[in-house]
């Protein structure tokens, strides 16, 4: 159940409660409203309705069967979503002619959403329709479904299928990572500029569904085994040895075959009674062949002499191994077999896959020398080529296919394997690598985003120190000012434009929502910076409220605050509004925070989408490369910023709004006052920028920012007038004062 389907099923049990609670938000926006000035009504309209309406793009579902007919442009038949067997997953097959006009499978394909359901960005999965070949090779991936407001109101979606189109001919064999830094063993996809979640999630769900259909259909192998590196073979060593030994040890090993094993593998077929043994023949050889490594020395000369031994290997190029087969019986080599082609009944399997001889790789054994070794009906040589990357260090196995005829056209065939160990005394095997287990997504991105994390962790020790220490700081004005700028240029340039760190009320509902339903850590935590941030809001708002975190770590604030600092210091001509009409506008972000918060209970994404009125995406996801609305508007309150200091964080903004609700849960006050703040001393309040005390000298902390500003005058001996007042009497008693002069 996703986070918003979730949420309606609440109101789905409740249907009272949620009438109840739309008639209680509804009389309570009108009886805000009424208090508003008309001016201010025509903001609210105009941020809640008008600007959010812009935003309203929709992506509706696609169907796949277009798409599935798309990527397989010469499919004959599809066959209906269905499982193969109890508890595989459900997928297509897709049919198509061969040359010889018989029904072949073209690939598969399959909908992540049945198999790996991940959440993105907007606490829903995006839905992928994704085809693989027969082999696992990826042909095709199509977004048929998402609620990424990222893209539905910012990305062009074009640019979402550019990036699933990077999968076509990669191998679900393959580890993919989406960006990143190049590591041996990972192919990495290109990301998506403001979408890199979005792009990571889609990346997990594609890789995670495709592996899970690929196991069910035998095209990969469920477990990670370990890696044996290359091993190379001694060219040194060699002992002289007859059969009895080269047998006895396991350097030469054999298949043996009775006509009895061999009729029960057909059991239950066609060929079950073709050629089949009478009882006094089951015990009768079927076949025997010996096989081994001939060339490891110890095997290679005691069986072929020195001479015929170093003119094999001269022969050989490099990666190249040769095989030595020896056998009785049914033959190995087959009767069928011509010049060109193909030796069709035995093959060398290692590591899941078959290397198949060719008349070129083969090499008649006119003799044996070796003492001891019994007379054979046929002896060959075959040559391993260094494409197929033998590795003498692994086991690999002798597969002999055993046929029988049912028709004048067709046979049925069986196979029989017989395992080789090459002996540690042969050859060089390194030791065996472990797979490292394959990392969790929010593993993954953690560990990309390291130095953000070290940088972002330092920054927020700077700030909590800071005002643990904020007495000391602000009696140095110029300093602190010339910090508080510096760190605020850090939050504009790192925290926002480079690691997109900006918190937004859209992170509030998401919390809201999974708290309401299966809620789980994994959402939050595939971005980092954003984790930290809402970390450090969270402790921060339970010890000084709201303020540290819109005053020094909110990148939109910071950067409305520098360029405010850079027009005051070029003499831009600033207007306040009157306290009253200012005190009244405060309500406008909460009515705002209302509105989304209820829209959010019967749908996430459509909040999301009203959530357009916080210019944050705008300004640092996209930086102001989207649609003209959207690039006006927030260019609009940043130029009324300049103005009037942080209009959008004073009077819209949301997100403060809902983090101001901490304050009466906030433990420390470390803001000073004096009992003249405010009667008969204004001179903080006129100097507080973003008017947040009151007239009588309190300190609005819902509204503070936590600059310090009057903190700086509340030391300030020359500036603050009860201070000056304290120091012109001290002054006068000085004057005043009378000597004593004492006498002996």
């Amino acid at each position: 159940m996703t986070y918003c389907r979730s949420a309606c099923f609440l109101f789905t049990v409740f249907p009272y409660y949620k009438e109840a609670f739309y008639l209680m938000l509804f009389s309570f926006l009108k009886t805000v409203v009424s208090y508003l000035s008309t001016p201010a009504k025509v903001l609210v309209m105009f941020l809640c309705i008008i600007l959010p309406a812009q935003a309203l793009f929709v992506s509706p579902p696609k169907e796949p069967m277009p798409l599935i007919m798309e990527i397989f442009s010469e499919q004959t038949r599809i066959s209906e979503k269905v499982a193969a067997k109890e508890g595989a997953p459900k997928v297509w097959t897709i049919f198509g002619k061969d040359q010889s006009q018989n029904e072949i499978v073209l690939g598969y394909a399959f909908e992540t959403n049945d198999l790996a359901k991940i959440p993105a960005y907007s606490g829903e999965p995006v839905n992928m329709l994704v085809a693989i070949d027969p082999q696992g090779i990826y042909l095709g991936a199509k977004v048929l479904e998402h609620h990424e407001p990222i893209i539905l109101a910012g990305i062009p979606e074009s640019k979402l299928h550019a990036f699933a189109d990077q999968y076509n001919g990669l191998s679900v064999r393959d580890r993919l990572k989406v960006g990143g830094n190049q590591t041996e063993g990972t192919i990495h996809i290109d990301g998506l500029s403001g979408a890199t979640v979005t792009v990571m999630v889609m990346n997990v769900a594609i890789v995670k569904a495709a592996k899970i259909v690929a196991s069910s259909l035998g095209i990969i192998k469920t477990s990670q085994e370990a890696i044996q590196p290359m091993g190379t073979i001694y060219p040194d060593v060699y002992e002289e040895s007859d059969w009895t030994m080269l047998t006895g040890n396991g350097a030469i090993r054999k298949l043996y075959l009775n006509r009895k094993a061999v009729d029960e593998a057909f059991v239950g077929t066609e060929a079950e009674h073709v050629d089949e043994a009478t009882s006094e023949q089951k015990q009768d050889m079927f076949a025997e062949v010996f096989f081994a490594q001939v060339d490891i020395p110890s095997i290679g000369r005691n069986l072929l002499g020195d001479t015929e031994y170093e003119y094999l290997i001269s022969t050989l190029k490099p990666g190249e191994h040769a095989m030595v087969f020896m056998g009785s019986g049914y033959s190995f080599k087959g009767s069928g077999y011509v010049r060109g082609a193909i030796f069709d009944r035995i093959q060398i399997l290692q590591n899941g896959n078959a290397f198949a001889f060719r008349d070129l790789d083969h090499n008649r054994l006119p003799d044996i020398y070796i003492e001891g070794a019994p007379k054979f009906e046929e002896r060959s040589i075959f040559i391993v080529r260094d494409h197929h990357e033998f590795n003498p260090a692994s086991d690999w196995q002798l597969e002999l296919l055993v046929r029988r005829q049912t028709g004048p056209l067709e046979s049925i065939f069986t196979s029989f394997k017989a395992d080789y160990h090459t002996l540690d005394e042969y050859v060089d095997r390194p030791p065996l690598i472990m797979p490292e287990p394959e990392l969790s997504l929010a593993q993954q991105v953690w560990k990309e985003k390291n130095s953000e994390v070290i940088i972002l962790v330092i920054l927020l020790v700077i700030v909590v120190m800071s005002l643990f220490f904020q007495d000391i700081l602000v009696r140095h004005p110029t300093f602190m000012h010339n910090f508080r700028h510096l760190f605020l240029i850090i939050t504009v340039v790192f925290i926002g434009w480079s690691w997109g760190g900006q918190l937004s009320v859209v992170n509030v509902f998401t919390f809201l929502q999974a708290f309401m339903s299966d809620f789980s850590w994994d959402l939050f935590l595939l971005d980092p910076v954003i984790f930290i941030l809402w970390g450090a809001a969270a402790v921060t708002m339970i010890l000084w409220g709201r303020a540290v975190y819109c005053g020094w770590l909110c990148p939109f604030g910071a950067l409305q605050e520098l360029m405010n600092i850079f027009a005051r210091y070029i003499k831009v001509p600033q207007f306040e509004l009157p306290w009253a009409i200012h005190e009244r506008l405060w309500a406008i972000k909460y009515l705002i925070l209302l509105g989304l918060f209820g829209l959010s209970m019967e749908s996430l994404a459509l909040a999301e989408q009203f959530a357009e009125v916080e210019p944050f995406k705008t300004t640092f996801l996209l930086k102001f490369d989207r649609e003209w609305p959207f690039v006006l508007y927030a260019s609009a309150l940043l130029i009324i910023n300049i103005f009037n200091r942080k209009f959008f964080c004073r009077y819209l903004c949301p997100l403060g709004a809902a983090l101001s609700t901490s304050n009466s849960i906030r433990l420390f006050s470390w803001l000073r006052r004096r009992p003249e703040c405010g009667q008969p001393c204004k001179t903080c309040a006129k100097e507080c920028e973003i008017q947040a005390i009151d007239p009588d000298g309190v300190i609005n902390m819902r509204e503070c920012h936590y600059c310090l500003d009057c903190q700086v005058t509340y030391f300030n001996e020359e500036k603050c007038p009860p201070l000056k007042k304290m120091a012109r009497k001290k002054a006068k008693y000085k004057e005043t004062e009378i000597k004593v002069k004492e006498v002996a």
